[in-house]
């Protein structure tokens, strides 16, 4: 079953990487249930976001990157290159420490002992596997997911209360955490190396044969529908445990920690599995968008379908920026403020990456006779202005403290 998994479920899942899991914990310990309806509204946006994406990819046979360069210019491209390339980097660090805190928190050991060998192991993996054998990997990764269903379910929520919360949105104007919140999930979820990691897997290493555009679509909605789910549990476990007592928490690794004496240890291990789950999805796919956009605007020969001696220059970015993920950790360099950082230069970063995304999806140049439908670029183009508006108004606030 899983070998029909396309790339579009892959690029969803990624989305969920640890900074989105410490995100959905924290809201879910501030706010309660009120905000389950957010996750919900997360899966149409994302869906048609990997979908246009996808057709991009699949029909020019390139990726966003190369595109923007050929289409708009050297200066253009070069904005879109830093943006990726600054957010991707501080991600990494930020999910690599908290993959490492995963297996801390199973072990019983110091997470700063797992941050190299984590580091290690990736690049390994990208080094040594083919396209098409790292992507098998990841693929039955994403069972992992599961588990934060199960500790919702071990969390004992209100169903009735959560069911309400999902169905009827809320979100009192009064309430700044509620505001906030909402915020949070909408302007950190559609990070733009997800939808360049599309246009890179059906327009790079994919097979041109790729069973169609409505295949694509498809894929693209099951993704969405997949990580919004994810998202959903995780608050629940969160509102349902944390939510209670009024517990602050900042990241992933905190929320898996307080789990334990709240929801019992089961619980608390399978949010830890889960957490270290998202960060081993998730890091091959920034790794590898970080080598492909910087061999992109560089004209490298690019791809982990290459051999490390054909894309020397790809494969040096990929291991550089895991080792200045590693390095970054390993300095003590606070997860907070590099994710505001990151928040505040995404700001800006995935809402262009968007425009240039969806301007090509309907430029005949690109697309010829298949641009994206006008229905589907019109959804787009709201996306992307709802998105690079919350994200810059999430990324001031953040920046504010």
């Amino acid at each position: 079953m899983l070998r029909g998994v396309g790339p579009e479920v892959l690029a969803a899942a990624s989305d969920n990487d640890p900074t989105n899991v410490g995100t959905a914990a924290a809201v879910g310990a501030q706010t309660g249930y009120q905000l389950s309806w957010v996750a919900v509204l997360i899966a149409p946006m994302l869906a048609v976001v990997i979908a246009i994406a996808a057709q991009v990819g699949a029909v020019a046979r390139d990726d966003l990157q190369s595109l923007t360069r050929k289409h708009y210019g050297r200066r253009a491209a070069a904005v879109l290159l830093v943006s990726v390339v600054t957010v991707n980097v501080v991600t990494i660090a930020a999910d690599i420490q908290a993959g490492a805190a995963g297996i801390g928190l199973l072990t019983g050991k110091d997470a700063r002992w797992f941050v190299a060998p984590l580091g290690i192991a990736l690049a390994v993996l990208l080094l040594v596997g083919k396209y098409d054998e790292v992507v098998e990997v990841l693929r039955y990764l994403l069972i992992g997911f599961l588990v934060f269903g199960a500790s919702a379910f071990l969390a004992h929520p209100d169903w009735g209360k959560v069911l309400r919360a999902t169905v009827v949105p809320t979100l009192p104007l009064h309430n700044g955490a509620g505001v906030t919140g909402s915020l949070a999930l909408l302007g950190t979820t559609l990070t733009s190396y997800v939808y360049i990691w599309e246009t890179i897997g059906r327009g790079v290493e994919e097979p041109q044969d790729t069973g169609g555009l409505r295949r694509v679509r498809t894929g693209a909605v099951a993704g969405a529908v997949m990580t919004a789910m994810i998202l959903w549990f995780m608050l629940i476990a969160c509102a349902a445990t944390l939510g209670r007592t009024g517990v602050t928490i900042t990241s992933a690794q905190q929320a898996a920690a307080a789990l334990r004496p709240l929801a019992g240890s089961a619980a608390a291990d399978l949010f830890a599995v889960g957490l270290l789950t998202s960060a081993i999805v998730a890091l091959p796919v920034l790794m590898t968008t970080t080598a492909h956009v910087v061999g992109a605007h560089f004209k490298w020969r690019r791809g982990l379908s290459e051999g490390i001696s054909n894309a020397r220059g790809f494969y040096a970015v990929l291991v550089g920026s895991i080792a200045l993920a590693v390095a970054l950790s390993l300095a003590g360099v606070p997860v907070i403020g590099m994710l505001v950082a990151a928040s505040i230069i995404g700001g800006l970063g995935t809402p262009i990456g968007l425009v240039f995304l969806v301007s090509l999806a309907r430029d005949q140049r690109v697309m010829g006779s298949q641009p994206v439908p006008r229905g589907l670029a019109a959804v787009g183009w709201s996306v992307a202005i709802i998105i690079g508006g919350l994200s810059l108004l999430f990324a001031v606030m953040g920046a504010l403290g």
